[in-house]
Order: C-alpha cells, then sequence, then structure tokens
C-alpha cells in the first residue's frame, strides 16, 4: 500500500509551472498540485485529473500527459489529492464498503477547490472540468450527479458507480452534463460488467458500465447514436469501439469509448486517452450552457455504402460519411 510521501504546509514550492499547495475544507489540509504554461491567458479552461485508489496527486500527474497538452492548448490543470483512510491507503470517498461511516466530502472539496483556482488564477468558471482514474474515475461519477453546476463535464476511466452511493443519495443533477467513458472488457477490477451482487466481498457492489451509460444518457435526453469503430493500429486483439450519443437539440453528449479485451489501465494501444479527453471537453468550449442550444457541426458531403456507391442516409447501416473538412467516417447511426 502507497502512503503518504509528501506535505506541503506553508508556502508553495515552484518547480517551472509546477506549484504544490494544500487548501483548508472541512477543517481537513488537502493537497494538490496546480500546472499551468506560461503567459496563460485569463479566462482559460481548467481540467482536474484524479488519481487512482492508493494513489496520489504526484503518481497521477506523472502517469499521463495532460501538462503537456496544456501547454498546446492553453489550460490549468489541477491534481487534487484524497485523504488517507485508517489503513493509509489515500482515496475518493465514493462508497466502498469498507469506507461505509466515512464522512469526508470529496465533492464539497472539489468544489471549493474549483471555485478557489478559478479565484486566483482568472480562471474560467464555465470551462471547468474533471477527469480521472479508477477511484478518480469514480470521483467524476458523483460529481456528474452533484456538481454540475461547477464542472461542465467529465471524463470517468475505468471506474465504477456504487450502489451505497446510489441508495444514499441517488443521482438526479439539476444540471445534467455531458459524460466521456472509457473502460476496458477484461478490466478485473472494476469489471465492465459490474457486480450488483458484491461477490467480491470487499469493494462492494457497483453498476454495469451500459447501466451507468444509460442514467447519464437519459438525464442529458439523449436520442441518437453513432457506432464507430477505431483503427487498430497495433495490429493486435485490443481495440476501441465508440459509442456516442447525442440530440439536435443540445451540445451535451455522452461517449463511451469500449476498450475490447483491455484491462484496468488508463491508456490505450492504438489512440491518446488524454487527447480524446480534452478533445470532448474542448468541444463544448463556446457552446451556449443553454440545455436547448443547437450545437455547431461539420457538414456531410455525401455518404456512400462500401461498394463506393452515394446513398441516402439510412439507419442501423453500415456507411462511409464524407465531411467538409477532409475528414472520413466509417460508422452506423441507430434509430
Amino acid at each position: 500500500m502507497r502512503k503518504l510521501i509528501f506535505i506541503i504546509l506553508f508556502s508553495p514550492v515552484v518547480l517551472c509551472s509546477q506549484q504544490n499547495f494544500t487548501f483548508i475544507h472541512d477543517g481537513l489540509s488537502r493537497e494538490y498540485i496546480y500546472y499551468a504554461p506560461n503567459n496563460l491567458p485569463a479566462n482559460s479552461p481548467l481540467v482536474f485529473v484524479g488519481h487512482w485508489f492508493g494513489g496520489n496527486a504526484q503518481d497521477m500527474m506523472n502517469s499521463c500527459d495532460f501538462n503537456t497538452l496544456a501547454d498546446q492548448n492553453n489550460f490549468a490543470v489541477c491534481y487534487p489529492q484524497g485523504t488517507t483512510d485508517s489503513w493509509g491507503d489515500i482515496f475518493w470517498n465514493i462508497g466502498y464498503d469498507f469506507h461505509q461511516g466515512v464522512n469526508v466530502d470529496d465533492v464539497g472539496f472539489l468544489v471549493s477547490l474549483a471555485q478557489h483556482l478559478q479565484s486566483t488564477y482568472n480562471l474560467s468558471t464555465t470551462n471547468t472540468f474533471f477527469t480521472g482514474m479508477s477511484n478518480g474515475g469514480e470521483m467524476c461519477y458523483l460529481l456528474a450527479c452533484e456538481a454540475g453546476h461547477t464542472f461542465r463535464a467529465v471524463a470517468p476511466v475505468a471506474g465504477g458507480l456504487w450502489l451505497n452511493y446510489l441508495n444514499q443519495n441517488g443521482c438526479n443533477p439539476a444540471t445534467p452534463i455531458p459524460v466521456f467513458v472509457k473502460h476496458g472488457t477484461n478490466d478485473n477490477v472494476t469489471w465492465y460488467t459490474g457486480d450488483l451482487t458484491n461477490s467480491n466481498g470487499y469493494w462492494g457492489a457497483y453498476l454495469s458500465v451500459d447501466s451507468i451509460i444509460n442514467i447519464f444518457v437519459s438525464q442529458n435526453s439523449l436520442t441518437n447514436l453513432i457506432i464507430d469503430t477505431l483503427p487498430n493500429i497495433n495490429n493486435n486483439q485490443r481495440i476501441t469501439v465508440t459509442y456516442k450519443y447525442s440530440s439536435p437539440s443540445t451540445y451535451k453528449e455522452v461517449w463511451l469509448y469500449k476498450y475490447i479485451n483491455g484491462g484496468h489501465n488508463w491508456g490505450a494501444d492504438d489512440w491518446d486517452v488524454e487527447d480524446e479527453i480534452w478533445y470532448f471537453f474542448n468541444q463544448m468550449i463556446g457552446q451556449s450552457t443553454n440545455v436547448l442550444e443547437s450545437k455547431t457541426e461539420r457538414k456531410i458531403l455525401k455518404i456512400i455504402d462500401v461498394l463506393g456507391k452515394e446513398v441516402p442516409l439510412k439507419y442501423n447501416t453500415p456507411l462511409i460519411y464524407i465531411y467538409n473538412d477532409g475528414t472520413v467516417e466509417k460508422k452506423i447511426i441507430i434509430d
């Protein structure tokens, strides 16, 4: 089990653009790392990245490429840190069986920290996002249920949604938000199929990924589904099938990147997780936050079938879509 390996009590330690801080919430001293490109413009986006169970902020920062992506795209990154439980593990309080009775308010902490960073660094109060791995991904789901007023979208990776949490709190957000999910079908820690009977005897019962997706699709009133398969560049048995739910009446979407034969991990063989998450977040920037605001999309120049013949739009049929930006997609639109 990992232990808490650094404690910063007073002044921030500055290394390049990385700064380590503490933040007091509910009487607890909470740690986080803040990273921003040099000369970051005012009102820039803010992306939170949450660590896994037993990890910490530094672990998460070292395990992903969000700092590089921030430099390239002008946004700030925060790596928040959970608290330490009675076994010495750093965690996010999302409803595990063995954390019943723990009253750490991580949703409140993250909302308060987001507001603090927005104010302190003149960051966007609209374009603030959260992603995370495993336990950090599970924190994403809680924020989607409770904190849509602060976080515009979330992107859980290899996380679950626990019945303990749902039974105690439900998931009825006043402001439903877009959700991006990446999950491996061979995840042996947080099973893709869920565990409603708590057969693991340790973590507790949790929903399947498909059930979670259905919750957020329903909340956002999404009516259309596009299924596609990403190129298998490595030519192996791990491929990614994408399910993108949308509606003409809203910019909000729910995307599932189903990583076939993938395990309990952040990355993927054929695509960059950070790039896809940032693309998902970035498409919302500039969009109205009104639910009924129509979104601007690429325009389809023509649709052809697998034989190359131009055809009209057909549902439930594999077709090739050619767009005005030069991109081509092979996909099935399910009605």
